[in-house]
Parts: C-alpha cells; structure tokens; sequence
C-alpha cells in the first residue's frame, strides 16, 4: 500500500496539486489520468521518491519495495539486458553480484564462507535461483529473444531498450507497480500479454497511459488529476468517462433548473412588488430566491479539441485500385507484388508488425514515393489528405500559428478565421501567435489535423495520427472519424481507436495481405483469420 498526504506542487503561480490526499491499495490498478500537463508523470515521480513536494508526504507500507518504469533510456548501456532487468530488484541484484565475487575469489577465506553463507540464505529468501529464469520469461514474453540476454544494453535499439526496462520494473513482484506510458513501443501481442499480467498481479499498481483500451482492461479504479486534486472512481476508464459525462450534465442541468427558477421569481417580484395584494407573496418570493445558490463549476484542465471533417463532395465509385506494389529500401523488400481495392465507405486499419512497410505504403499512394514495381489509381472525384507519421518538415518556418494556418485557408480567408479555427483546436489568445518551431509534438498533431478539415478531402489518409495526443486529442478524433462519411485509410497501435473507426483490416505479412472486412475485435478473434496468419507465419498482428 502506497498513499500521499497533502501533497502540495507549485511552478510559479501554476498549481499542479494542493493538499492532494490518496490512498492507493494491494489488488487495485490505478490508472491516472488527466489533460496535458496535468501533472501525471509528475505526480507517479514524487510517489517514487524521484521529485520532492513543497509539502505533504509519500507514505509506504512497511518493507514494501517500488518498482518503476525506467524513462532513461541510456541508463544501463553498460550492463547486459539479462542483468538490468535483475536490477529491478536491487537488494537482489547486489546481493547476487557480491555472491558471484565470492565464489570467484582463489583465495576463499573463512570470514568468505560466513558471509557466503548469510548471502545464500537471504538470496534464496528472495528466490534468487529463479531470478535468471524469472527474467528471461519477463524478457520472451515482451519480445526479446534469447540470444539477446547476454548482450550489453548499448547494442540494443530505442524500441527493445523500452521493452527491457519494462521487464525490470515487473521482475521480483514488487509491492507498488509505478508505469508511466508501459504499451509504447509493444506490439499487439505484447500489450495482450501486459494486460494479463497486470490483471494477475496482486499487488498495487498505478499506470499512466493514452491506450483506451489498454486501461479498461487493467484498470479496477481511475485516478483523475483535475482542479489541483486527484479524484478516484471505481471502474475502468470507460465507467470513468460514462460517469463523469452523466455527472457534468447533471450539474449543468441543475444549475439551469435553478436559474430558470430564479428568472420566474425576478419577474413575478418585479411586477408585483409595489401590488398591496400581492407584497406578501413578493417578499416570499424574495425569500425563495435568496435561498436558490448556483453551484460553482470551476473551469477544468482537461479540454476536448473540435475535430471534425467535413468532405466538399462524396467519393465516386473508383477510389483507388492498387496492383502489384513493390518497394525496397536500404537493401530490405518492405512491400511485395501488394494488389487490394478500395471501395466507398471503406475505413481501413492498416496492421502488421513491419511498421515501415505501412508508412511506405502510404507515402507511395500519397505520391511521396516512387514503387520499384506496380501501379495505383485514384478515382477522377477523389481529393485525398495525408497525414504523415513524421510531419517535422511542415514547422521549419519562422512562423506563428496564424500565419502558419492561413497558408491552407482558402484565399480570401484572414486573421478572424483563423483564430477562431485555432481556438477551437485549443491554441486561443496568445497561443495563436506561439512560433510553429516551439510547439510540441501533440500541438503539431493537433495543427496537422487543421490543415486535414480544412482541406475538405474525402479520403483521409493517416499513419499514426494518435501518437502524442492526449486522451481527451485522441476522443475527440476518434468520435470524428467515427462519423466522418467518406474513406479512410489508417494504422495505429490504439487498440480502441482501431476497434471502433475500421470496418476492414488489411494485414502485411511477409508474405502477403490479410484483408477482411470486418472490425478489429472480430478480426482477431476469427478463426479463419488466425489459419490463415499461421500459414503466412505470422504469429500476431
């Protein structure tokens, strides 16, 4: 068990939390959630120890050890995979290493074998003889194959480096779980597996992520950072949302009831308060309408962009017909002999575990890129936007917001506009004159899909649109794309965001497409569909 008291945190004037009190206990996921820049990563780091409060304190249970999702990618460059995820466990780790010295010493003398003996109990106390074992399923299950144990951290890339530190902060069943973003960087097959784990874990767990999905299958209780306080509900992340909604437009349906009333005793006091016969009931009245109070809705950190697209005609019948695409770079065929056809209504999630082979499919039939081989064809009525997973090169310009949006506006088009479209994609105020180069990445994410509504295309083409955004970003364009009437071609790692906007998925494999249509759930669940993956030797999407 883990819990805060009066946690205070301050930058400036900014209040991040004040006098936060929680509790956090065993057999409960916590997942914390809350707008960007809420404090979430903040308040998971003072939770660790890593950042001090102004006031308050973190409270442990007795002998009880924290587990952390590492976010320091460098950290272990000199140790080997199979010992930084040991190191999950430091009183394990070190008492394992001061044993191996030990037993490694020629000269073993007799005060060697007292402390190797006291080391041998308390190692094996801890279940140190299975510590090894214990890692390298951790380290399987996330994707690490073996002949990558003895190999030293530095050697490894971005992505497995993530997923080595995930199986450090999981090894040794620590008491308190603290993850902070754990599915980036895992497969579908992997986040599957975390999900189990996690639902089997005993022990408390407190998690930060933007996968929908990924928290409802976890998660037993929701944390909310908002207001400078943290809220809890019991229930997943959709329970949380149903019921905060139900909550707001309760309040805001009781705050109208009261004003109505209010309005209906204003009138009848104005009109008959200077009337003999009726003063009695005016002053009643008067009475009524003092006791009627509002409530206060204080104003929330978390805001929801509009996100709408709106196409200029509808698609033909010919929207794009694909035969025979094929693509090699840097020495690597990524798309081979790919044929399928595009129909109307089509909304197409894009899978598959080679994940530049989606993004040069996109850029090929976004006439980014040239196939070494085949040919596509878009229909004559067919206006298409893109929205590429590296998108850097749109904000090189020394240029505000304003400026920046105009260049996509229709013509006669000038600063009123865009404010108003820049504040309804919350950059209002002073936000619509920030500088495109100091942005970051999910205030770029939110400018691209400006530039995509404005464009009234319709065939929307996006290659990992949810990367950055927030869960509030990441609704609001998923409810968009559900209702948007025209095609759509995509890829994400969101499990819901795909659930819910595909009615077809097209799998890359190796060696060849998997196309169905049919919705993600369905389609990984369908027998038919897994015959076929395993005869194209591919084990998961």
């Amino acid at each position: 068990m883990i819990s805060a008291e009066n946690i205070s945190l301050s930058y400036g004037k900014r209040i991040l939390f004040k006098e936060v009190n929680i509790m956090f206990k065993p057999g409960n996921c916590y997942g914390l959630i809350g707008a960007n820049g809420a404090g979430k990563s903040t308040f998971l780091k003072i939770l660790a120890g890593e950042i001090e409060a102004d006031g308050g304190s973190v409270n442990l249970g007795p002998r009880e050890r924290i587990a952390v999702l590492r976010q320091d990618h460098f950290a272990f460059d000199a140790h080997t995979v199979m010992d930084t995820v040991i190191m999950g466990h430091e009183r394990l780790y070190r008492i394992m290493k001061e044993r191996d010295a030990i037993y490694a010493k020629p000269d073993f003398s007799d005060e060697d074998g007292i402390r190797s003996g006291e080391l041998e109990i308390e190692f094996e106390e801890m279940n140190g003889y299975e510590a090894e074992s214990e890692a390298a399923v951790l380290l399987k299950n996330l994707g690490i194959p073996e002949d990558l144990h003895p190999r030293k951290m530095k050697e490894l890339e971005g992505g497995e480096k993530v997923r080595v530190l995930l199986a450090q902060a999981l090894f040794g069943n620590p008491d308190v779980l603290l993850l902070d973003e754990p599915t980036n960087n895992l497969d579908i097959r992997s986040i599957a597996w975390l999900e189990d784990f996690l639902f089997r874990f005993k022990n408390t767990v407190i998690v930060v992520s933007h996968d929908r999905h990924f928290m409802n299958q976890v998660c037993t209780h929701i944390a909310d950072i908002d207001f400078g306080q943290i809220a809890v509900y019991v229930g997943n992340y959709d329970f949380w949302y149903q019921a905060s909604q139900l909550n707001l437009k309760q309040k805001q349906a009781d705050n109208k009831r009261i004003t109505d009333r209010a309005d209906e005793l204003k009138a009848f006091i104005r009109r008959f308060s200077s009337n003999a016969s009726k003063s009695k009931q005016a002053t009643s009245r008067k009475k009524l309408l003092e006791k009627l109070t509002i409530e206060d809705m204080p104003v929330s950190s978390r805001k929801y962009p509009f996100i709408r697209f709106t196409p200029e005609r509808p698609c033909g019948n010919i929207i794009l017909e694909v035969e025979g695409l094929s693509k090699t770079i840097d020495g690597e065929k990524i798309l081979d002999n790919v044929s399928f056809t595009v129909n109307k209504g089509d909304k197409i999630a894009f899978m598959g575990k080679n994940s530049p082979a989606k993004t040069a499919l996109f850029q090929i039939i976004g006439g980014e890129m040239e196939p070494d081989r085949g040919s596509f064809r878009w229909g004559t009525t067919i206006s298409r936007s893109y929205f590429p997973k590296e998108h850097n090169e749109f904000f090189t310009q020394d240029l505000n917001l304003i400026d920046w949006l105009l260049q996509f506006a229709p013509p006669k088009e000038g600063e009123s506009f865009a404010r108003t479209f820049l504040g309804r994609m919350l950059f209002s105020g002073e936000e619509a004159l920030k500088k495109t180069h100091v942005l970051s990445g999910g205030e770029k994410v939110r400018c691209m899909l400006s530039c995509m509504m404005l464009a009234q295309s319709n065939v929307l083409i996006l290659d990992e649109p949810t990367n950055h955004l927030d869960l509030e970003s990441i609704t609001a364009l998923n409810n968009s794309l559900v209702q948007f009437p025209e095609v759509v071609l995509f890829t994400s790692h969101d499990h819901e965001f795909v659930n819910t906007v595909a009615n077809r998925i097209i799998e890359i494999t190796p060696k060849g497409l998997i196309d169905r249509s049919m919705a993600f759930d369905e389609y990984m669940e369908n027998s038919e569909v897994a015959k076929t993956r395993e005869s194209l030797g591919q084990k998961a999407a």
